[in-house]
């Protein structure tokens, strides 16, 4: 989708880089085509994709997908790609009984404090199979959009206990992969998402942030992106 965007982080569908956490952020614009490029650039480079899809529903990123040339039904029958689709699963928790703990199970509680049912839906999705070698690369974690966590009722802390918990278990452990995707919401003065995106920004290897034109639209350009560097670049 953006060859000139692997090129910036340096890597191809076949030499990417392992350990990494990367932000995206998107301001006074929709930042969703940077997370429907890592979809389709891990998938093509055959990696284990655990996407945790709070904003759109299956069928919306599966229509896009095929015009990059992947196939998330394929994917998904394949075991390549664990979806977890939070706009029909809210509904589920709702107005269906749950046998089992629930991933967002949290909607459920009266007072929402902690995401270890998401964590631990995450952990077992991308955890090694213990029965023989696995066809995939190494798992990646992708989550759009943190931001709705907290329009959801929970507080910014519990979103940062989450990813922590994440980064340590796919990127350290696992040796994998994690991107997500968060609303820059500064001037709308809010306050835990303000929290969440200064505490992400600190623990990420690298953070892609799209903005919209302070001068408005424009028939050919409509917005930027930035790539800051990241600390350990000149370590």
């Amino acid at each position: 989708m953006f060859p000139e965007l692997n090129n910036l982080l340096g890597t191809t569908p076949d030499g990417t880089e392992q350990g990494k956490l990367t932000l995206l952020c998107d301001a006074k614009t929709d930042g969703s085509f940077l997370v429907h490029h890592f979809l389709s650039f891990y998938l093509k480079a055959n990696c284990k994709v655990c996407f945790v899809a709070l904003v759109q529903s299956f069928s919306h990123y599966n229509i896009v997908a095929q015009k990059l040339g992947v196939s998330l039904t394929a994917a998904r029958e394949q075991g390549q790609l664990v979806f977890l689709e939070g706009l029909k699963s809210s509904v589920d928790i709702f107005f269906h009984a749950q046998e089992e703990p629930h991933p967002l199970q949290f909607l459920r509680e009266a007072s929402a404090g902690n995401l270890q049912s998401l964590y631990q839906f995450v952990r077992d999705s991308l955890k090694p199979v213990d029965s023989g070698e696995t066809p995939w690369k190494f798992p990646v974690l992708l989550v759009d959009n943190l931001s709705v966590l907290l329009s959801l009722g929970l507080e910014a802390v519990a979103v940062l206990d989450f990813m922590q918990y994440c980064r340590a278990t796919v990127c350290c452990e696992l040796k994998g992969n994690v991107v997500a995707l968060v609303h820059d919401n500064r001037d709308a003065e809010d306050k835990e998402n303000g929290i969440l995106l200064n505490g992400l920004s600190h623990q990420s290897h690298l953070v892609l942030r799209a903005e919209g034109l302070a001068t408005g639209f424009c028939k050919d350009v409509h917005g930027q992106k930035s790539v800051p560097i990241p600390y350990d670049t000149f370590a």
